[in-house]
C-alpha cells in the first residue's frame, strides 16, 4: 500500500500549467488502486485549494466533488492512537507535528511508502519510506 501527501492530490489538478510534468505524474499516481490517504490530507487538500489568496482557487462545490472521488481509496481516519504515534514521531525525527502525523497515518495503515515531495526523499521512518514521484522534475 502507499500514502499520497497531499501534494500529489494538489499537482493532479494542474492548476498551476506551468509544472505539467508534475501534473502528469499525479494524475498517474491516482490511477493506482493500492493507494491510501487520511482524513488530514482531504483537509489539508480542502484547504489549500479553496484558498482565498490562490489566484486558480477552487470553489467549495468542486473541492467537495474532488473529495466525494477520492473517498474511492482507503481512508486513515483521525484517531488518538494516530495523534499519539505522531507526537512520537514528531520528537524522534524533529519533523513538524503536520509531517508526522501524515506519517502516523501512513503507519497505521499499514502503509511501507509515503509519496511525497515535503520530506527526504528515501528516508525511512519507522517502516514507512519517503519517496518523491517528482525527485526527477
Amino acid at each position: 500500500m502507499r500514502f499520497i501527501d497531499t501534494n500529489i492530490l494538489l499537482y493532479s489538478l494542474d492548476l498551476a500549467p506551468i509544472q505539467p510534468a508534475k501534473a502528469a505524474i499525479a494524475t498517474e499516481i491516482l490511477t493506482g488502486g493500492d493507494l491510501v490517504l487520511s482524513v488530514q490530507v482531504l483537509q489539508e487538500f480542502y484547504v489549500q485549494a479553496t484558498h482565498a489568496r490562490r489566484p486558480d482557487a477552487l470553489p467549495h462545490d468542486i473541492a467537495a466533488r474532488l473529495i466525494q472521488k477520492w473517498l474511492r481509496f482507503r481512508i486513515q481516519e483521525n484517531t488518538v492512537a494516530v495523534l499519539q504515534a505522531a507526537l512520537v514521531i514528531k520528537d524522534r525525527y524533529q519533523t513538524s507535528y503536520w509531517d508526522a502525523a501524515i506519517l502516523a497515518a501512513a503507519k497505521a495503515a499499514g502503509c511501507r511508502e509515503l509519496l511525497s515531495e515535503d520530506l527526504g526523499h528515501g528516508q525511512d521512518y519507522d517502516g514507512v519510506t519517503v519517496v518523491n514521484p517528482f525527485s526527477s522534475q
